[in-house]
């Protein structure tokens, strides 16, 4: 193959690849599962789920992908709703860290339950289960060897989610 072959083959696949995950995130999105949550909001929720002791805001708009300004407006909102709360950090003592409050956690599980019913429902109805064991295993070689501070973020947050 030659090098405008792979490259347009590369190209084909990654349009195909962005629009499914588009099509279906945006499926998600439309979902009527989010009791009143955006999309963004849950994810904090979600990234501070496997985190007890909290996460600083810097670390959890890397995790999920928002500036630390956004990030400060949305923790806002999520405290005003007593979903998250900030608390001391115990390395620096100059620093927060937002964490879950239980009703935090609680929202997080029972959204979390309807996130992962829809998505097994849109991958389930186009692949089978070992085409879904692959999609998992090539998502993963592509972030492993994706490059940069935002992409080692998300590593850790895919090993953490894996463990």
């Amino acid at each position: 193959m030659t090098v405008a072959h792979d490259a347009r083959l590369a190209n084909e696949a990654w349009e195909a690849y962005y629009r499914a995950q588009a099509t279906i995130a945006r499926e998600l999105t439309d979902a009527d599962i989010w009791e009143g949550l955006l999309t963004r909001e849950y994810a904090v929720l979600f990234a501070l789920s496997s985190e007890p002791e909290g996460l600083r805001i810097t670390e959890l708009g890397d995790d999920v992908l928002i500036t630390q300004p956004g990030m400060s407006r949305l923790i806002v909102r999520l405290e005003a709703r007593g979903l998250v709360e900030r608390v001391d950090d115990a390395a620096d003592g100059r620093a927060r860290r937002i964490r879950l409050t239980p009703a935090g956690l609680d929202t997080q599980r029972r959204v979390g339950a309807g996130v992962a019913r829809h998505v097994t429902e849109a991958l389930g109805r186009a692949l089978d289960h070992d085409q879904i064991v692959m999609l998992r295993d090539l998502s993963l070689a592509l972030l492993a060897g994706a490059s940069g501070p935002s992409a080692e973020v998300q590593q850790l947050a895919m090993r953490r989610n894996l463990s």
